[in-house]
């Protein structure tokens, strides 16, 4: 049953919770927690504030720190200013951070004080002027303090006039061309899929406690923190994944609800065999972000003694597309089905017309989650959203009794833990280097990562490749997740007639050595 009464404004779901669980703990992370009736009253401040200087209905406002009960409320307060919250990875480059502030032109950047040096020289180097927050610090003659802003009353009163369907976020997936691209979503689709999704598949309620080890700068994490939100429910927020930590707060913590990627699940289900299982108030485990192998699938459920959830989006869908449930029918391998409000159809991609039940072809979805466009990018958005339909680019079928499961995908797009790799962002950098003459990306399968990005090389005339060289130039200039696994250097890159490469020919001799 949908719960039509949380897909209303994120400003009213906080001010509900307030009301209703005012001295209720809502989020916590290592270092602190904070009440409902806090979050309406800090939030509303650093709306305030972010309003008085200067930010105006639409802008944006860049979201640069890592996991924390800081991020929750610059979310929230964002949204609060009537402006569009940008979060970014904390892992970005500095050359990553110029290229972002560039493409969305922010009024205002909440940052940790260890990308602070990055952001100022990114918007010195732009000329533009922009308005900057610390949350990790007392403020400087550059910079404010948010603890200040969150604590202190504005001279002016949060705005709380969001439209539903406006932009409200924009967060960043990579593409096939390797340029990041960013997503805009409003709160109608975010909040459609908590409504129509979450809550009624996971029985989501107020007595529920969440455990969060994922970046909040995905649209995963942050639709199950909208969800905890709208039922009053509780979450502590990981700064960043730890299997050691995890465990520790799954066995001293009342932890319900514990959300993951398949490699999170890996990792604990490793970190539990020599150890006791987490207390038996877990009701279930959620998985997202990559496909779940039936054999880890099961392993999970033996050792955290819990139901397996599985779910399949995308960003550009407000994250779920389908879903399975505790209380149903749950297939190993499957990703659940289509959630109330959204049209899946299986194509042949070449053709696109429809193939039949069970075979295999482009999963496409048509709904209120669909993302508004690509920021800034009209051309790629007209290629992706066609007639209403988001074509994902994931292959899949759909059995008799409407279950979805994924085969693999179009894109050569690679997932190592649950983040999105795009190979050609890889080789732009590589090709920078003055000992490579041509390079290629491609997948590798991985025990723990599920697939991790292998690097083929050919090296200039008259020079040899350093191994190591190579990789310290791609940590200096990629982000941790995108630095290759291997390097190997080879005489050519097999290419097609028309210079495409033929990633299938350097991913089989993976496989025969």
């Amino acid at each position: 049953m949908i719960r039509a009464d949380v897909i209303c404004p994120v400003p009213e779901l906080l001010r509900r919770a307030a009301d209703a669980h005012s001295d209720r703990v809502a989020f916590g992370d290592a270092t602190r927690e904070v009440t409902y009736s806090d979050l309406w009253e800090r939030t509303g401040n650093l709306a305030g504030h972010l309003q008085n200087e200067g930010v105006r209905h639409g802008d944006t406002v860049v979201l640069l720190m890592s996991n924390s009960v800081a991020l929750v409320e610059s979310y929230l307060a964002v949204t609060r200013a009537g402006a569009v919250g940008v979060c970014l990875s904390p892992q970005v480059t500095s050359e990553d951070i110029h290229f972002f502030l560039k493409d969305v032109s922010p009024s205002a950047v909440i940052t940790a004080d260890a990308q602070r040096e990055a952001v100022s020289t990114a918007l010195h180097r732009q000329k533009r002027s922009a308005t900057v927050i610390v949350a990790d610090d007392p403020g400087t003659p550059d910079a404010q303090a948010f603890d200040e802003l969150t604590r202190t009353r504005s001279p002016v009163a949060p705005a709380d006039d969001l439209g539903m369907k406006e932009p409200a976020w924009i967060l960043y997936t990579s593409g096939t061309t390797g340029r990041p691209k960013g997503v805009v979503l409003n709160q109608h689709g975010m909040l459609w899929v908590v409504g129509a999704g979450w809550l009624p598949f996971l029985d989501l309620g107020p007595d529920d406690y969440v455990l969060c080890p994922l970046p909040l700068f995905h649209s995963y994490p942050l639709d199950m923190l909208l969800a905890v939100l709208a039922v009053g429910g509780r979450e502590h927020i990981m700064e960043r994944f730890s299997t050691a930590e995890a465990l520790r707060l799954l066995h001293e913590k009342p932890i319900t609800v514990l959300l993951g990627v398949p490699t999170t699940f890996s990792y604990l289900v490793d970190g539990l065999q020599d150890g006791p299982a987490p207390r038996d108030r877990l009701r279930m485990s959620v998985t997202a972000g990559a496909v779940m192998s039936p054999a880890l699938w099961e392993r999970a459920e033996s050792a955290l003694k819990a139901p397996m959830i599985d779910a399949y989006g995308a960003t550009e869908t407000s994250t779920a597309i389908t879903l399975s449930s505790p209380r149903g029918t749950r297939i190993p391998g499957s990703c659940g089905v289509p959630i109330p409000g959204f049209s899946v159809r299986i194509i042949d991609p070449t053709t696109g017309k429809d193939v039949g039940s069970g075979e295999e072809g482009e999963l496409i979805v048509r709904g209120p989650g669909v993302m508004l466009g690509y920021h800034n990018r009209p051309q790629e958005t007209r290629e992706t959203l066609r007639d209403g339909w988001y074509h994902s680019g994931d292959l899949a079928r759909i059995d008799d009794i409407g279950f979805v499961t994924i085969t693999g995908r179009v894109k050569d797009t690679i997932i190592r833990g649950g983040e999105n790799i795009a190979p050609t962002e890889i080789e732009e950098v590589v090709l920078r280097h003055y000992s490579v003459a041509d390079c290629a990306v491609v997948r590798k399968e991985h025990e723990q990562l599920g697939e991790a990005p292998v690097l083929f090389v050919v090296s200039s005339t008259g020079t040899e490749i350093d191994y190591g060289q190579i990789l310290a130039w791609c940590r200096d200039q990629l982000a941790p997740p995108k630095v290759p696994a291997e390097v190997h250097v080879v005489d050519e890159i097999p290419k097609t007639a028309s210079g495409k490469i033929m990633r299938h020919k350097l991913e089989a001799s993976l496989s025969a050595s």
